[in-house]
């Protein structure tokens, strides 16, 4: 895995690694993931605690909104690609504590498949996390818990109470024409919990700023 960078988005726990690609006249190869370089690289020490135990794929069809969830018992975090189409990952920070709880921000993650590079993006616990797709999309993620049925819970993306000041405008701009052109967004995602009900609920007190810094 030829790590490439890493850098921080508006929210600074929320990281984005590129790495390379070979590419020639057949098309192209790459590693997306070996441990030890994640391990040792200078500018991945986030990742140095990580020990990921559960691998998914999913995909979208053209126009599905997913999310925003997240887990506890044991937390989960995903470090997350787009293998074909278009992803648009969102991320909402719910560490009570937190300077930017409340706040979601978005980040445009297609594949382009003539780029000598690709990216993830990783997720640490102590965020709810979704994606929206423009056209036909698959991605996989690596998650550092075991699914845990009972200790999930979800936010909807449409809450109104959802900060998205420090939201790409352009990317909110596609996000808000979805929401109202799309009928595939689940009901239990549609219908999930506003950021103030998600508050005062007392499972919200398994994410604690100080406790997952």
């Amino acid at each position: 895995m030829k790590i490439l960078a890493a850098k921080s988005l508006a929210i600074p726990a929320i990281k984005v690694v590129s790495f390379a690609r070979f590419c020639d006249q057949r098309g192209y190869f790459t590693e997306p993931f070996r441990k030890s370089d994640l391990l040792t690289h200078p500018e991945t020490d986030f990742m140095r605690t990580i020990e990921f135990v559960q691998t998914n794929e999913s995909l979208s069809k053209k126009g599905v909104i997913r999310g925003l969830h997240f887990q506890w018992n044991p937390y989960m975090g995903k470090f997350v690609r787009t293998i074909k189409g278009r992803m648009v990952d969102i991320v909402l920070d719910i560490r009570k504590g937190s300077e930017t709880l409340g706040k979601i921000i978005a980040y445009d993650m297609p594949a382009n498949l003539n780029a000598d590079s690709s990216e993830w993006i990783w997720v640490p616990p102590g965020f709810a996390h979704g994606n929206f797709f423009t056209e036909e999309t698959m991605i996989e993620y690596f998650c550092s818990g075991e699914y845990s049925p009972g200790c999930e819970a979800g936010i909807s993306p449409i809450a109104s109470d959802i900060d998205w000041s420090l939201c790409d405008q352009n990317l909110k701009k596609e996000f808000d024409e979805l929401v109202h052109s799309t009928q595939l967004m689940s009901d239990k995602d549609k219908n999930g919990l506003s950021l103030e009900a998600w508050l005062a609920d007392e499972r919200s007190n398994n994410f604690l700023y100080e406790q997952l810094k």
